[in-house]
């Protein structure tokens, strides 16, 4: 049986479904999962299904006294893998001294991966995304002496790309999820071999009946819903300045914000302070099954976000045949074709969203076929077990492959005990 460790940032999550959805079905294929997260998760944040995986996730942070002692043993019974983890930390980062030393934490934190996953018989360690756990996942196989991958989306390549030249130098393979990201990894890191980028999208399950609506106290209010964490990277004020631009010209609408996270307070200021109150909901967390509801009933939904991937927002929002506008950036416009199968405007101008805006809401009547057009989209190429499918396809057949195809040029000058 093949035995993988899989690790995320913060694992189990409910926002990142994917990362559970790909270990399920590496599991029906057979394969042992071992599964690991760089925090550790409060379980009663999580929902019935987070809290089985959560039962049996190795957490590494904070790390105990025990972990931290058996990491630095690791870490100085191997020099040589250590003086080569060291050489990026203090050559690829830029001079922050707070990131270089937080970064030699997650150095210490992958050699207690290592030792904790040494007796398991790990044969290859996949992290799904470019964040910490990413180069703890290469600090883990380094020591171990075993295969690394990753799985890249959209802040994590473009926003902070932390010891990403390393860690494609280390790779077997790097996953992604669009055409954009693939072409932007081979132009921004050039040596990167061609062969080791996949591009492998997300999905969404179809809709296949009717869902009752979520009930709404004005019936005739055009309605706008905008699904995401409140992070500063989704650029809600930007949605809530649009608002007020739509209230001031006279229109009559209700705009739901769902998701939670730490900019809800300035998002409450702010909100109060245009006096939109009465226009501008913060719903927080909603589970899927009213998440639903609210996708069914909206007329547009909106994303406004700095960076993406590929959003999974978007996709489900499609596949209830909603009309959706979004900034044409990374890789969306492979997702949305504009006036086909959604709507695109200039990221950062707020006159372009307000327009397009104004323009559906002045068509809505007319439009049905770009929301049939959108969810054929979907169904063709976003449907989640097929590429689910697709993904643990790719994933088994690449690190069945000779290690020596993959392995960087360093990685093969050295033989590591294990």
């Amino acid at each position: 049986m093949t035995t993988v460790a899989y690790i995320a940032n913060q694992f189990p999550s409910s926002i990142e479904p994917y990362v559970m959805d790909e270990i399920s079905e590496l599991r029906q294929r057979g394969v042992r999962v071992i599964c690991c997260s760089g925090k550790r998760v409060r379980p009663n944040e999580l929902g019935e299904r987070e809290r089985g995986f959560w039962n049996e996730t190795r957490f590494f942070q904070p790390l105990t006294d025990t972990q931290l002692v058996r990491a630095v043993r690791r870490l100085g019974s191997q020099p040589q893998a250590y003086s080569l983890l060291l050489k990026p930390v203090l050559r690829e980062f830029p001079a922050y001294p707070g990131r270089r030393i937080r970064s030699l934490g997650h150095t210490l934190m992958g050699a207690a991966m290592a030792e904790e996953l040494a007796p398991v018989g790990i044969e290859h360690i996949h992290a799904h995304h470019g964040y910490f756990a990413s180069w703890m996942a290469v600090v883990a196989a380094r020591l171990l002496g075993i295969g690394f991958s990753f799985t890249l989306h959209g802040s994590d390549l473009l926003v902070r790309a932390d010891l990403l030249a390393a860690k494609l130098r280390d790779c077997r393979f790097c996953v992604t999820v669009s055409d954009f990201n693939r072409k932007h990894i081979l132009n921004s890191f050039p040596s990167t071999p061609a062969s080791k980028i996949v591009v492998q999208r997300l999905g969404v399950d179809r809709v296949t009946r009717p869902i009752a609506p979520a009930a709404k106290p004005e019936p005739r209010r055009f309605s706008l819903l905008s699904v995401g964490r409140l992070h500063a990277v989704k650029n809600y004020p930007f949605l809530i300045h649009a608002c007020a631009v739509l209230r001031d010209y006279g229109l009559d609408f209700l705009c739901w914000i769902v998701g939670e996270g730490p900019e809800r307070p300035s998002l409450e200021r702010l909100i109060v302070d245009l006096s939109l109150a009465d226009r501008v909901q913060l719903l927080g967390h909603l589970p899927r099954t009213d998440l639903s509801s609210y996708y069914r009933y909206a007329d547009l939904i909106a994303l406004t976000s700095l960076s993406e991937g590929l959003p999974v927002a978007l996709m489900e929002a499609m596949a209830h045949e909603k009309l959706v506008v979004a900034p044409a950036i990374t890789g969306i416009p492979e997702l949305v074709e504009h006036r086909r199968t959604g709507f695109l405007y200039k990221s950062g101008s707020l006159t372009d969203f307000v327009s397009t805006v104004r323009w559906i809401l002045d068509h809505k009547a007319s439009l049905g076929a770009v929301g049939r057009a959108a969810a054929e989209n979907i169904a063709v190429n976003y449907d989640r077990q097929q590429n689910l499918r697709q993904f643990a396809d790719q994933f088994l057949a690449r690190i069945a492959q000779p290690e020596s195809q993959y392995a960087s040029s360093l990685l093969q000058q050295v033989q590591l005990p294990v």
